[in-house]
């Protein structure tokens, strides 16, 4: 029998854009989501960590997550949701609320795990996943978010975290092999980079120290799909069965573009190659646009005036705005004034306003703007970094990343003492 799922990841639930929350678009996607549930009844649903956009979400955030679990049981009972964490999760905050989760079929993966004699708990796993009949139609190998410190030292090829890693994918696989029967598929569900991934802005880098991106060899042949979480594009990796589902709504202005969706898959593997798979893509509606423009000041006013009009009542369904002008005289004094007077009324959010020198801006394509945006550690950094009169230097940034990401985990586990 064919193992029917849908692929979908980095949620970011409770992220604040310049100050707005994303509430209203998390609800929309997720009441889409349900539509699809209802239609489709899937057998399993997966979803490839950053769940929730910090480690220590609000409790809006975790609202929006578990109702939805609620609210997705009650239309496909016999589906299971199987979740993983991600960089920007707390594992441990996670798991915590297993027996609740049980009671939705849905189950977290937060933390590798090692058992008593400090091995690989691959048991924890390796999750079944089940037909109407309480048959095991699959098995889905899930690999959360992989911190260093959860996964060296388990003995002599676990030295350091690239080394831990080919372990840890060798390990498990191993034991999928064993476990699978003909009938049955393996589906690997995984946060990662992966080499030859494309990026946007919004995602937080999680290659660091002098560590590279994954490379899709650690999947074995005998892997039927993997659904990788962490990248915001949706993307192949290579091949058919390898890819990002992407994120359900754009989480920056670099995401304009992108085509959200959530992936449906079914694999038979009693079928022959070219009739095993089939893969839809459903599309996520957008429902607040992402609005950039860029403009002459001379002109700026009269492109504001311009923008489609009608009023949408509600705040959190307006469209964000961001605006970008060339000048190499100084602005008025009043340009703001003017751009709010200029925009359709109660219909745009204005994030930020950035001037880019226009003579400059010819050469370096925009690296002379201003921007208003609330700084992150990184920025910060380099800023500092630059200021003292330093070379940029790769491996300094690398190991600032490094310290962030050990510094952001033992936060986590404090906050779960």
């Amino acid at each position: 029998m064919a193992v029917h799922f849908l692929h979908t990841s980095d949620w970011h639930l409770g992220q604040f854009f310049h100050n707005h929350d994303r509430e209203f678009e998390h609800a929309q996607f997720l009441t889409w989501l349900l539509d699809q549930i209802k239609t489709k009844q899937p057998h399993a649903l997966l979803i490839a960590g950053d769940i929730f956009d910090v480690i220590n979400p609000a409790s809006s955030a975790q609202k929006q997550l578990y109702q939805f679990l609620a609210d997705a049981h009650n239309l496909a009972p016999h589906m299971q949701t199987l979740m993983i964490a991600g960089n920007h999760d707390s594992g441990y905050r996670i798991e915590q609320v297993e027996p609740f989760l049980s009671k939705f079929n849905a189950k977290a993966v937060g933390i590798v795990g090692r058992t008593a004699e400090n091995t690989l708990n691959l048991d924890r796993l390796l999750i079944p996943i089940y037909d109407q009949d309480k048959n095991i139609i699959a098995w889905c190998l899930t690999l959360p978010y992989l911190r260093s410190a959860e996964i060296t030292g388990l003995n002599e090829h676990t030295s350091n975290s690239q080394n831990a890693i080919s372990y840890l994918h060798q390990q498990l696989i191993a034991e999928a092999k064993a476990r699978k029967q003909p009938h049955q598929a393996l589906i690997l569900m995984s946060h990662a980079h992966m080499q030859g991934g494309e990026t946007s802005d919004s995602e937080r880098p999680i290659i660091v120290g002098n560590e590279e991106a994954l490379s899709t060899a650690l999947f074995d042949e005998v892997i039927d799909y993997v659904a990788l979480g962490h990248l915001h594009k949706p993307q192949k990796v290579g091949q058919p069965h390898i890819r990002y589902s992407g994120s359900p709504i754009p989480l920056s202005f670099s995401e304009i573009n992108y085509q959200h969706q959530v992936v449906e898959v079914r694999i038979d593997p009693e079928q022959s190659l070219e009739q095993r798979f089939q893969y839809d893509v459903l599309k996520v509606p957008r429902t607040v646009e992402l609005c950039r423009i860029r403009e002459k000041l001379e002109d700026l006013i009269a492109k504001l005036q311009a923008l489609p009009a009608g009023e949408i009542e509600q705040l959190s369904a307006r469209h964000f705005l961001e605006i970008e002008y060339t000048t190499d005289a100084p602005p008025p004094v009043d340009l703001r004034q003017q751009i709010e007077l200029a925009l359709p009324a109660n219909r745009y959010r204005l994030l930020r306003i950035s001037r880019i020198y226009q003579q400059q801006a010819e050469h370096t394509q925009g690296d002379s703007k201003i921007d208003l945006a609330p700084p992150t550690p990184e920025s910060l950094f380099l800023n500092i970094w630059k200021k003292m009169g330093y070379e940029h230097d790769h491996s300094v940034q690398q190991d600032f990343q490094q310290l962030l990401v050990e510094a952001q985990h033992e936060l986590a586990q404090k906050q779960q003492a």
